[in-house]
């Protein structure tokens, strides 16, 4: 895939996740990026897949400019940055003006692949966490594989609103209201006894520099994820260790307490772990599970795509329990949580 084709290629999935503004300025990217800049020939000089699966190139640099505006770097980029709208042409001219003036910034923001904690995944998290909690009726010890900044972690401090029903917490710090089709969630409320996550750069969300990391990579015209996100962060306690995940999740099994439910989660996580990592966490989770009791159930929560690169049929939500190695589709849900197609049965 060519770059021009990598940026018109995530225009349209920013598009159809209902981003028009991203879907303009990587259209605008696609046809003016500047080759013959230093960030040009850096990114000509990557291998491999430059696409959203892979080095994802082209969010990183739409990151990178979101940064100049909420640090107020670029004032002629914010003036044409929403809420403001902007014709191509002026957008056109304020992103090369940017993209010139600010080279250095921008070759240094670009060294690291794209970093978000959409909290909206919580939605299925909390459903799935009850649907595994109700079934072993015991306190909650979390693990997160991909935790990012930890959001997720925390997703016993919001609430998950369906059709003026409240399920979560009583006063939470965020309500989370998708598009919710499906039998209703389970009403067994999860104790949480304990709770971490791992990954490779985990971002302290209490500093500065990695909050505006999180917060510029999400999409400009979606102020209601911002506004979330920094509620979240607001609340975010979790250990985050810095590590491999499949490495750290070995370890995490081994030491699981008794008198709890060990559950396993992460949300479009696992889709960019290398395919022999994958195959050792599948492994470790099923040795793991051949050990389970009842008095230390091992559960697995995931929100992951199952091939559909368009996005239009989001990904699947999977739960597998042990002892019994108990396997339950509980549905699909859009990539952003904006919708859930629940199947399952509390």
């Amino acid at each position: 895939m060519s770059l021009p084709e990598a940026f018109a290629q995530q225009a349209e999935s920013c598009i159809a996740l209902g981003s028009p503004f991203m879907g303009q300025l990587l259209k605008i990217l696609s046809r003016h990026w500047p080759d013959h800049s230093a960030l040009g020939r850096k990114f000509a000089a990557f291998d491999g897949d430059i696409g959203p699966a892979g080095h994802s190139l082209p969010l990183r640099i739409a990151g990178g400019l979101h940064a100049l505006v909420l640090t107020r770097r670029a004032p002629g980029l914010a003036a044409l940055y929403p809420p403001h709208e902007s014709s191509d042409a002026d957008l056109r001219d304020a992103v090369l003006e940017a993209l010139d003036a600010h080279e250095a910034y921008l070759l240094d923001w670009t060294d690291s692949p794209p970093q978000t904690n959409e909290v909206r995944r919580s939605a299925v998290l909390i459903a799935g966490a009850r649907a595994a909690a109700a079934h072993f009726d015991l306190p909650v010890h979390l693990s997160e594989l991909g935790a990012s900044g930890g959001l997720n972690l925390m997703w016993d401090h919001y609430a998950l609103e369906i059709g003026g029903t409240r399920y979560g917490a009583p006063m939470p710090v965020i309500s989370l209201t998708p598009d919710w089709s499906g039998p209703a969630p389970s009403t067994y409320v999860p104790t949480i006894a304990g709770r971490a996550g791992v990954d490779l750069n985990p971002l302290r969300v209490a500093n500065g520099d990695d909050l505006l990391r999180l917060t510029a990579y999400l999409w400009p015209d979606q102020p209601e994820r911002l506004a979330m996100t920094r509620a979240a962060a607001s609340i975010m306690t979790a250990p985050i260790e810095r590590g491999d995940a499949i490495d750290w999740l070995g370890g995490r099994l081994a030491s699981a307490p008794q008198g709890c439910l060990h559950l396993v989660q992460h949300s479009v996580a696992w889709q960019y772990f290398p395919s022999p990592a994958r195959a050792h966490g599948r492994a470790l989770m099923e040795a793991a599970g051949q050990q389970a009791t009842r008095d230390r159930p091992l559960a697995w929560l995931s929100m992951e795509s199952d091939g559909d690169t368009s996005g239009a049929r989001g990904a699947a939500v999977t739960l597998r329990m042990w002892p019994g190695d108990i396997r339950v589709a509980l549905g699909r849900a859009d990539f952003h949580g904006r919708w859930v197609k629940w199947q399952h049965e509390a």
